[in-house]
């Protein structure tokens, strides 16, 4: 007797990817190879670089961002346990200030229609509703996507200022 394994259903994942210390655009990239090594998971799209002007107090350069769209076998918690494996050797130190300069920061932005408020892992992110470096990109990939407990993609980023954010060709 054979045994028949159900498919396990196809998840979309958004990750946000940031850079600001070292060839910041080609950290994205080595990133974003990472990413499409990930097991069960394929990226399906991937935004334009942007540069912006850094978030919070702390006095940096400025970071290059970008939104990956992907599609994922995984369940939550291994996906952002993964996704977060992926940081260290692609170049990230333990931050010594909040909203500080990185080599690599990947943040999961929404896991399919999952809202998560566990003490490390908030899904939707949080801050995606004021951050023009996250909603611009993501309008990218998935301007009709609906964050649950936030809104449509496109409707966030038509209220929040672009702070001089700066499509890279």
């Amino acid at each position: 007797m054979s045994v028949v394994r159900a498919a396990s259903l196809w998840q979309p994942a958004y990750v946000g990817l940031g850079s600001n210390l070292g060839e910041s655009a080609a950290q994205i990239e080595r990133a974003l190879a990472a990413l499409r090594a990930l097991p069960e998971t394929r990226v399906i799209a991937v935004s334009p670089l942007y540069r912006s002007k850094p978030f919070g107090p702390v006095a940096q350069d400025d970071f290059v961002n970008a939104v990956a769209a992907l599609l994922t076998t995984q369940s939550l918690r291994p996906f952002f346990t993964a996704l977060h494996g992926l940081e260290v050797p692609l170049g990230r130190r333990p931050s010594v200030e909040r909203w500080g300069p990185r080599e690599i920061d990947l943040d999961l932005l929404a896991f399919g229609a999952l809202q998560c408020r566990d003490p490390d892992l908030v899904v939707p992110h949080p801050g995606i509703p004021e951050r023009d470096f996250v909603l611009y990109p993501l309008r990218d990939v998935a301007p009709d996507l609906h964050l649950p407990g936030l809104g449509v993609v496109s409707r966030l980023a038509a209220n929040v200022p672009d702070r001089g954010l700066q499509r890279l060709v």
